[in-house]
């Protein structure tokens, strides 16, 4: 395949997990009818809001909203990203993070849970603990659509560029990074570290994101973005929800990496031991 057209969803989740779901659904739907081959949602897609509720809205994998992305993959014959929803895990009380990659047969292809921890005390802001309900990852995940092997991120990963270089080393031509980026930090580091992810590994970035208020004090900084191997962004959302399309030459990735072998240069390599 030469050419992908990629579709990002752009919400507002909130508190009300079926009433996200239901919108996502009409949106992917909407993506879809556009000519997107490769649908992408953001991260904490079912459910933005208290933490209190988090044993409510929290599922195993395999469970009942993973099914629900089986059956639009299906559905509609698409790659599903679905973004990403709070896993149970082994510990009471404590969730994975998790990001689930889907076929157009409806078969989880990939599943990654979130490795690095938004746990944050921002001057002026609210502090964020990620960890204080959130378990971290473990595991570089990659999978193959259309025979191109392609990264999974979340969120806060993009300001560790060693998660990247092991997804360019394990051969990721393109990167998801569905998100929920806070105002604050996105409206100085969400487009800069998203094209030096880029830049660095010369691949395609896919940046499906969360925007808006959502309960009791957050706002995320929204701005969708997909950026292409050299850095440049060829599509952005603007500050509401909806669906964006970008076409992606997946002819540029081996053109840019012959002409600027940047990553047959290197003279260092990460050890690449999680801490």
């Amino acid at each position: 395949m030469e050419v992908l057209t990629v579709g990002l969803v752009q919400v507002n989740s909130r508190a009300d997990k079926a009433q996200n779901l239901a919108k996502v659904e009409r949106f992917v739907a909407e993506a879809a009818r556009l000519g997107a081959q490769l649908v992408a949602l953001p991260e904490y897609v079912t459910y933005l809001g208290p933490k209190e509720a988090y044993p409510e809205v929290a599922e195993p994998i395999p469970g009942p909203t993973t099914e629900r992305f089986a059956v639009l993959a299906r559905c509609y014959g698409i790659y599903l990203l679905g973004g990403s929803i709070l896993e149970l895990s082994e510990e009471p009380g404590r969730y994975y993070n998790t990001s689930t990659l889907f076929d157009p047969e409806g078969r989880l292809i990939a599943r990654y849970r979130k490795i690095h921890l938004f746990d944050v005390a921002l001057t002026g802001e609210v502090a964020f603990r990620e960890s204080e309900f959130i378990r971290p990852g473990s595991e570089v995940v990659t999978a193959a659509v259309f025979g191109r092997t392609v990264g999974l991120s979340i969120c806060y990963d993009l300001r560790f560029p060693e998660l990247y270089r092991a997804l360019a080393d394990a051969g990721a031509e393109l990167i998801f990074v569905p998100a929920a980026f806070t105002m604050f930090t996105g409206k100085d580091h969400w487009e800069v570290l998203l094209r030096a992810r880029a830049i660095e590994n010369q691949c395609f970035v896919v940046a499906p994101a969360q925007v808006g208020r959502f309960e009791p004090n957050g706002w995320s900084y929204g701005r969708s973005l997909v950026v292409d191997p050299w850095g440049l962004v060829i599509a952005r959302s603007s500050d509401v929800e909806g669906v964006l399309l970008a076409r992606l030459d997946l002819e540029l990735i081996s053109r840019v990496r012959r002409e600027l072998p940047a990553l047959v240069h290197r003279r260092l390599t990460a050890v690449g031991t999680l801490t």
